[in-house]
């Protein structure tokens, strides 16, 4: 536990059109007051941080980093959760995750895949400049929807789904191992890559590739009812990074069963 510091807080949850949520300066002041360490930085808001620049000015990177800094905290990671949702993202979600692309790739369904492929690559560029160690993000899911097997599915989908799946990634797990950073996927419900049975073929599929890692969260765990203690003493040395938050299951009959179910 030597290494462990912290607290550290997800940023992506806080930020707003208010002071101070609506800049990196203020915000990182306003975690600091209250206790915080370091702040792990959504890369898709600009309202915090330009992830080109980062990429392609070492100057900006160390400039992003002093603004931090100033305010007595440390840049953890950055992530790429919606960007990463979009590498892999099925027809049947195509819509649905209209909002976590540019307005002009509404309904382009290969055009969002694209563009998420070149924020990914942006970001091992721009975590490299920052200092940074790991990155944050989501496996996408072109399979989820298929979860529960029935309709039964076709013989071989889920290989080819896992197959499809490593291709689109490769190239990002390449990129990310030539800046010396770890890419550390949350495993979730919703995304292809949400256990360790979904984690393992995936690895197996991208041949183990040193940087394919994981950001532990127990809450989407518990909520898929698995022994999230016993994760740990399988996949240590695969987890990276980790996020904490509450969650609660219990389990009812009831019309108001659904609202027992949450996240925090």
């Amino acid at each position: 536990m030597k290494n462990v510091r912290g607290p550290g807080i997800f940023l992506a949850q806080f930020v707003g059109d208010q002071a101070p949520f609506n800049r990196l300066d203020t915000i990182c002041q306003w975690m600091a007051e209250i206790g915080y360490k370091g702040v792990q930085i959504p890369t898709w808001e600009p309202r915090l941080m330009d992830l080109k620049l980062a990429a392609e000015s070492k100057t900006y990177a160390d400039e992003l980093r002093g603004t931090v800094e100033a305010a007595g905290l440390q840049i953890t990671e950055l992530s790429t959760h919606l960007q990463g949702q979009l590498v892999a993202l099925s027809p049947v979600y195509n819509q649905l995750f209209d909002a976590f692309a540019p307005a002009a790739l509404k309904g382009d369904l290969k055009g969002k895949q694209a563009w998420a492929k070149e924020q990914l690559l942006l970001a091992a560029k721009a975590s490299a400049n920052l200092g940074l160690q790991a990155h944050a993000t989501f496996s996408g899911a072109l399979m989820w929807h298929t979860v529960y097997p029935w309709p039964q599915r076709p013989a071989g989908l889920v290989e080819q789904g896992f197959q499809a799946l490593a291709a689109r990634w490769l190239p990002i797990l390449d990129a990310f191992d030539a800046a010396g950073v770890d890419l550390c996927y949350e495993l979730h419900p919703g995304e292809d890559l949400h256990d360790g049975v979904t984690f393992e073929r995936f690895l197996d599929e991208v041949k183990g590739h040193v940087r394919a890692n994981i950001l532990y969260d127990p809450s989407h765990f518990l909520l898929q009812c698995m022994d999230y203690v016993q994760f740990i003493d399988f996949y240590h040395e695969r987890i990276k990074m980790f996020h904490v938050k509450d969650a609660e299951f219990r389990l009812r009959a009831s019309r108001a069963s659904t609202a027992a179910i949450r996240t925090g």
